[in-house]
């Protein structure tokens, strides 16, 4: 067992040993039921390792978009600036006044 992690692995379940007693579980019950943890062990896992990957696309994806960033204080002073010439041009001196 993995104890950094606190989760059994399925070779944890599937090989677990019980020690019987004459009052103690059925064995055949005992089996069943871990059979069926097991089971939902794999599908956990399964779901998991997926959700990992998709998680890392997304992760590469979010970064590759960052990289292609133009900052915006840049732009908007530039428009700006733009703009005034602009009015500048089209008003003249009577949009001052």
């Amino acid at each position: 067992m993995d104890t950094k992690k606190g989760q059994l692995t399925i070779k944890d379940i599937l090989h677990q040993e019980f020690k019987t007693t004459m009052r103690g579980y059925s064995q055949e019950e005992v089996d069943k039921f871990l059979d069926v943890i097991i089971k939902d062990y794999e599908a956990f896992q399964n779901q998991i390792v997926s959700l990992q990957q998709e998680n890392a696309k997304y992760k590469k994806l979010l970064d590759d978009q960052k990289s292609n960033v133009t900052p915006f204080t840049n732009t908007n002073t530039d428009i700006l600036k733009r703009l005034s010439n602009l009015e500048k041009h089209v008003f003249g001196s009577k949009l001052y006044e």
